[in-house]
Order: structure tokens, then C-alpha cells, then sequence
């Protein structure tokens, strides 16, 4: 792929509901780049364009109305029209569908008079591969076939897409068009619905399905009320974006998961799902045991080079043989995404999560569990790490582009490395995973603690670092010698239990310090780099999820001024992306004259972007549930940062749900649980 060819997606207005997403510029129309709509990563419309009376309408208004519609008006100009107002205009109502999608184009005539107007559909198929259409690349467009209401396109793997017109048209499959002759009543409306349907393509390889169950939360979701309006609107688009992105296991159709984002990542990421999951907590712990299933069932059983696969080894990314043209169809090249297992696991657990599905995936977390011991360490130091393997990733971290880790001076630093996080996420998954093998009986705590333990104290020697602002530490280990980049990795080390009080202090005031704190969300990597690029992928633009994680740590380590400062650059930022947070987005300085700069090839929605609306929740909350031994704790964050607020079914699996009441000041007003629950109420912080 050649990066600079990838289409920009930040002017395009999204409909999603997994495995379809239907982009658009805001007239509605689909031209070329990255427009399209697309059927489990194909692109089953190329071309969708209409036309009256031989010209584009002017555009007035796009808009996502909803994670899965959207709405379009424009004016229709006739050479002998009088008035300065519009009084002839045409509008889109657009749904897309997890096979494709829905649109009612109607036509309104406001004058007194009625007009007849030549309306043309231009429309066509690629069937370009994401991987095709995100590297740049063009495909002629397939041959049309005439139906009796509409077109038809195939390709010769099988897939197949359907246009049909609830008005009879005149078809012309040569020049792919359907033409009517409207005539639209004085003070009425011309109205046509067209569908558009695909099959999934015969292909081998991992095939996401549509759900057939609706998600775990949707008759009654998480909903907050608060003196600050924009954060329930950031939350409500959270939730829906979410629900949208959902897919099932092809394996097991009850299992839901969260595909990592639209339109490129529209698939199971391991690291993304579990994390993603994991954020969304608030919304019961379902979701987190579906993912993990879901993933158990393709955990490594043997070592193969080809695809970086080991046994035990929770695999990166899946997709059908026809999608990516350098990655195999199943890979295996994440080094965090194996600890996260473990961690998700104790979390679903600690929220709810019904103790027989956890037990049913405690072989596979105590797989895991080995394979941090005897595969994680690849060069015996003590250390997770990954190695180059000329496969594919070059970084297997969750900042896996060339240049994601960096040392203070700008210098990239090359594999072998081991994360920080990495060593976070490794010790709470041995400390808590020990907790759970207690708890059920399994034998192998004690091991996990002596190795957690073991791990705490070679990490506080060979990772802190200092530079004229004082200690904290680095971004990762090269070959044993510390990367000193001040990156937002160390956000993630807060709530693993890795830390002394003393070392989250520390980290705290680096995180809300300006080089990090962009004042709409924590950077990448400060502005004080030799690398510093606030529009690069990883290094110096804001992430909300990274934000997020961030924010519930410090709210959880007892730094909710640092959490609520944070979190307050996230809300901020929301309205600049109709609070539709994308995956990430440039790291210049806050202005309350000048939004946040849009990154031209975001994912929007994302399911962990979206997942920090759920998290912030839980932060605003300092929420811990402990479900198995019927208790929740509360310490919210003071002052809040969204004002007096009210949270609302928050679920705790079967434990039922809580509501909450909090005032400006983090003071807990009113809660309600179910029955069996005891609430602590600690001081807000």
C-alpha cells in the first residue's frame, strides 16, 4: 500500500451497520476515492449519482441522523425559475442495512404550479477489496444486467448486488441508469424507494455475520442526564455507534463482538474488541464475554511463522482471503492483545458476568496465561516483546505504524521492543488472573503472583528514566536499553496495579501537563519530541480511546482532577464531530475559536472511540463493581467535569443495574441498585 494514495474520509458523512457501511460526501452523491457502499469489506456500489433534469441539485444539507441514516437536501435550479427561494428540492432519506441499504428519494415541489421533471440514477459496481480502495487503487466497473425494476452486477467470485426501484423506471444496463419522467404536483411530492441488496462473495476465510440477535443492552441502554448537554449527546452517539458496529461469530451467531471501526477495520481485532468491550463495561459485561469467546475459539494451538501463531496466543486480526493483500487471512501479530484476554475476563467477571461462562473460558485464559511465560518473553530478559519477523507489523503494540515508538529525540526505534503498557497489562493479567484461578479453584495462583511480582521489579529498574521535568517512564525497551519517548503509553500503567502510589503521582502530572494535554485530549506523544507530528497516526495526534483508558486510570489511582482535565478536552472536542468521536484527530493546541483538526483517513465510527463515552461514565463514577462478592464502590471525580449529572442503567450483569445521582461538586446525591447489591460510597477525589 502506498500511504499517501489512501482516501481522506473526513469529509464523508457515514451510514454503518456491520458488515455494510455506505460513505458519502454530504451531497448524498457517490463519485469516486473512498465513496461507496460496501458488504463485508467490498465495494458493492461505486458510483450512485443522481441527477435532475441533467444537472447535480445544489446541495443545502447533509447529515447522520443516526449511526445508521442519514438525511440529504438539495436544491433543484430550473433555467426559467422566478423566485429567490427554493421552490423545487430534492431529498434522501438513506439506511443502510447489514446486506445494504435503503434510500427514499423525494421530490418537492413548493410552487404553485406542477413540474415534470427528467430524473436520472447513475449507478455502477467495482467490487473493489477494502484493501484495494484504501491503497488507492482503481477497478473497472463490472458489466450491468437489466432487470425488470432495476440493475444488477456480479462478480466472478459470486458476490452479487441488486438495485430495484419501487417506480418503474427506464433502464438502460449499458450506460447502468434509471430514468423517470416526475411530475411532482403544485405544493406536493414525487417519491421513489430504491434497495439495494448484496450476497456475501464465495470466498475462504474469516466471513463476519450480521447479528441475528439485537445487542445485550438495547431495550433499555446506559443514558446519562447532565448539566453538560454535550456529554449526553456524546454518550447517546457512543451507545448507537456501538450497537451498529456489532457483528456475530460465524462459529457461534449468539455471539456478538465489536468490530474495530468503519469503514477500514469493519472485522474482529483482537485488541481492538477486547478493549472496546472492556470500555463499554457500563453496558453489562455480555458484550465482553461474546469477544472473548469469540477469540478462545481461534486462540493459538501450535507455531507457525507464516502467520505468528502460538499456542495459547490471542490472534490479531482476521479477515476473508479476498480483503488483504498482505496480511494472512488469520495473524497472529499482537503482542497485547493475549494479556488483555485475562484482564477483560476478571473484569466481565468482576462486573457480572455469570460464573459459568467464566469458567468455561478459564482454560483459555490460563493459555494465555502460559504463553505470556513461555512465548511472550521471545529473548529470555525478563520481558514481553515482540521480534521482526518480516510477516507483517513491523510494531505489534497498539501504536503499530513505523514510526509509532520514538525515542526523545525523534529517533524510531526498531524491534525487538517491549512495551510499557505491555508490562502493565502482563502484571495486572498475572495478579488478577491469580485472584480468579483462586476463586474457582484452579490450581497456579501463587505461580502468577511470584511472576507478577518478579516482573514489578524489573520493570522499576529498567524502564524509569528522568529528563528535566523529573522521572517517569520510558515508552519501551530496545534491546534491553530504555526508548525514553514521553509518550501517552504510560497512561495505560495507571489501575494495573504495577505502580506505587508514588509512581501514579508522577505519572498524573505528566499526562495533564501541556507537552501531553492537548486540551482536547491527551496527545500521542508530547509536543517537546524531536518527532512530535500533531497530524501523524501515532505520534502526536489524540486518540480517544487512549484518552479514555487514561482517564479511568487516573480516576481509579485517586487523580480525579487529572481525570476530570482530560476528560473535559474529549467532551470539548465531541461537537466538532457531530460527537461522533473518530478514531483519532490532530494533537495542535485547544483554541475555543478553532475545532480539532480532523486526521483525513480516520475510522468514524470506531468502536473503541465510541467505547469512551461508557468509560467516561465509569470515571465520572470512580465506579468498581465486585459483582461475586455483591458490593460496587463509588468515588466520583471532583468537581465533575460535566456537572451535576444523573447516570441510568448502568449494568452489572446478574446483578441487575444501578442509577446514580451525582452534584457538581462529585457528591453522591441518590443511588438505586437492585437487590443484593451494597453500595460503598467513598469520598470524591
Amino acid at each position: 500500500m502506498e500511504p499517501h494514495r489512501q482516501p481522506h474520509l473526513h469529509h464523508h458523512l457515514t451510514c454503518v451497520r456491520a458488515p455494510a457501511t455506505w460513505l458519502s460526501r454530504a451531497d448524498g452523491q457517490v463519485r469516486d476515492g473512498a465513496d461507496g457502499l460496501y458488504v463485508a469489506d467490498r465495494r458493492v456500489l461505486s458510483r450512485y449519482r443522481v441527477t435532475v433534469d441533467g444537472a447535480e441539485p445544489a446541495p443545502l444539507r447533509g447529515a447522520e441522523t443516526g449511526a445508521d441514516t442519514a438525511v440529504f437536501t438539495s436544491q433543484i435550479r430550473r433555467p426559467a425559475h422566478q423566485t429567490p427561494d427554493p421552490t423545487l428540492w430534492c431529498e434522501r432519506q438513506r439506511t443502510t442495512l447489514p446486506n445494504g441499504g435503503t434510500e427514499t428519494l423525494t421530490l418537492v415541489n413548493a410552487s404553485r404550479e406542477p413540474v415534470t421533471l427528467d430524473v436520472v440514477l447513475a449507478a455502477s459496481a467495482d467490487f473493489a477489496s477494502l484493501s484495494e480502495v484504501k491503497a488507492g487503487e482503481h477497478r473497472e466497473e463490472a458489466a450491468a444486467e437489466a432487470l425488470t425494476d432495476g440493475l444488477a452486477w456480479s462478480a466472478s467470485d459470486g458476490l452479487t448486488v441488486t438495485l430495484r426501484a419501487s417506480e418503474k423506471a427506464v433502464i438502460d444496463a449499458a450506460g447502468g441508469t434509471l430514468r423517470w419522467q416526475a411530475t411532482v404536483p403544485a405544493n406536493g411530492e414525487w417519491s421513489v424507494q430504491l434497495t439495494v441488496a448484496a450476497t456475501p462473495p464465495r470466498t475462504e476465510g474469516f466471513r463476519p455475520l450480521a447479528p441475528t440477535i439485537p445487542a445485550p443492552w438495547h431495550a433499555d441502554p446506559l443514558s446519562v442526564s447532565a448539566t453538560d448537554a454535550r456529554f449526553t449527546r456524546l454518550l447517546d452517539t457512543s451507545v448507537a455507534d456501538l450497537t451498529a458496529l456489532l457483528l456475530a461469530d460465524p462459529l457461534e451467531p449468539a455471539d456478538l463482538y465489536p468490530a474495530a471501526g468503519s469503514p477500514w477495520y469493519l472485522t474482529l481485532f483482537a485488541r481492538d474488541s477486547i478493549w472496546a468491550s472492556m470500555l463499554a463495561l457500563p453496558l453489562g459485561p455480555e458484550l465482553v464475554g461474546a469477544t472473548l469467546r469469540t477469540l478462545a475459539r481461534r486462540q493459538g494451538t501450535k507455531v507457525d511463522p507464516a502467520t505468528e501463531e502460538q499456542p495459547g496466543k490471542i490472534p490479531h486480526e482476521l479477515r476473508p482471503t479476498d480483503a488483504t493483500k498482505w496480511l494472512p487471512p488469520v495473524y497472529y501479530g499482537t503482542i497485547d492483545a493475549t494479556p488483555l484476554f485475562v484482564v477483560a475476563l476478571v473484569q466481565a467477571w468482576r462486573w457480572g458476568l455469570p460464573s459459568d461462562q467464566v469458567a468455561k473460558l478459564l482454560p483459555a485464559a490460563e493459555r494465555a496465561l502460559a504463553w505470556m511465560a513461555e512465548y511472550g518473553d521471545a529473548d529470555g530478559d525478563g520481558f514481553i516483546e515482540y521480534v521482526p519477523t518480516g510477516v507483517g507489523l513491523v510494531n505489534q503494540g497498539w501504536k503499530d505504524s513505523h514510526d509509532g515508538i520514538q525515542y526523545a529525540d525523534g529517533r524510531i526505534a526498531q524491534a525487538p521492543l517491549g512495551l510499557a503498557e505491555v508490562q502493565g497489562y502482563a502484571y495486572q493479567a498475572a495478579i488478577e488472573g491469580a485472584t480468579l484461578l483462586d476463586a474457582f479453584g484452579r490450581p497456579g495462583a501463587e505461580q502468577w503472583r511470584t511472576w507478577a511480582a518478579e516482573l514489578a521489579e524489573r520493570f522499576r529498574k529498567a524502564f524509569w528514566v528522568a529528563d528535566d521535568t523529573g522521572r517517569y517512564p520510558a515508552v519501551a525497551l530496545q534491546s534491553g536499553n530504555p526508548v525514553d519517548g514521553v509518550a501517552s503509553n504510560m497512561g495505560h500503567l495507571l489501575g494495573t496495579g504495577l505502580l506505587t502510589a508514588e509512581e501514579a503521582g508522577l505519572i498524573a502530572d505528566r499526562l495533564v501537563a501541556p507537552s501531553l494535554a492537548s486540551g482536547f485530549g491527551l496527545r500521542t506523544l508530547a509536543d517537546t519530541s524531536g518527532g512530535f507530528n500533531p497530524l501523524s497516526y501515532h505520534a502526536g495526534s489524540v486518540w480517544p480511546h487512549d484518552t479514555a483508558i487514561a482517564v479511568l486510570g487516573l480516576a481509579h489511582s485517586g487523580h480525579g482532577r487529572a481525570a476530570g482535565t482530560l476528560l473535559s478536552g474529549l467532551v470539548a472536542a465531541a461537537p466538532a464531530f457531530g460527537y461522533r468521536l473518530p478514531e483519532l484527530f490532530g494533537g495542535q493546541r485547544a483554541s475555543e475559536t478553532a475545532p480539532p483538526t480532523p486526521y483525513p483517513a480516520a475510522c468514524r465510527p470506531q468502536a473503541w472511540a465510541a467505547a469512551a463515552g461508557p468509560a467516561a461514565v465509569q470515571a465520572l463514577l470512580g465506579l468498581r463493581p465486585d459483582v461475586p462478592n455483591g458490593r460496587v464502590t463509588l468515588s466520583p471525580i471532583s468537581p465533575s467535569p460535566i456537572g451535576a449529572f444523573t447516570a441510568r442503567n448502568i449494568r452489572l450483569g446478574t446483578a441487575g443495574t444501578l442509577d446514580v445521582s451525582v452534584a457538581a461538586d462529585g457528591t453522591v446525591t441518590e443511588y438505586h441498585a437492585s437487590s443484593g447489591l451494597t453500595v460503598d460510597v467513598i469520598a470524591a477525589h
